[in-house]
């Protein structure tokens, strides 16, 4: 994945992971406490290696910084 192929919720979700604001339980990724509208944005950034797969607090991999900080 590239800075230019992040959409905005992408960005919006690595920005909220990187505040500490993320949440991985199971499955689903939970942003303020609540599922996040999107299901897919979890899978797709865990896929892509930018955020962690462990379940409890989410967090940037070293590439989900780079990206975050590139985008």
């Amino acid at each position: 994945m590239t800075a230019s192929s992040l959409t905005h919720r992408d960005r919006a979700v690595l920005r909220a992971v990187a505040d500490g604001r993320c949440e991985i339980a199971g499955s689903s990724l939970l942003v303020d406490g609540l599922c996040c509208a999107d299901q897919f944005v979890g899978l797709r950034l865990t896929s892509a290696g930018l955020i962690s797969t462990r379940p409890g607090p989410a967090a940037l991999t070293s590439a989900g910084h780079a990206l975050l900080d590139a985008a």
